[in-house]
């Protein structure tokens, strides 16, 4: 039972970290497309 839930605990922890990754990932490329978007503007408005 111990080393069961040994195993869940690590499980766990790798799901948190993946969960944080994915999450600045998706943070980062959204800032990327904002900025993009940005640049489109200026350049169609002049």
């Amino acid at each position: 039972m111990k080393c069961l839930r040994n195993i869940l605990v690590a499980i766990g922890m790798v799901t948190a970290i993946a969960a944080v990754v994915a999450g600045v990932f998706v943070f980062l490329e959204r800032k990327k497309d904002d900025e993009e978007l940005e640049h489109y503007l200026d350049c169609s408005i002049q």
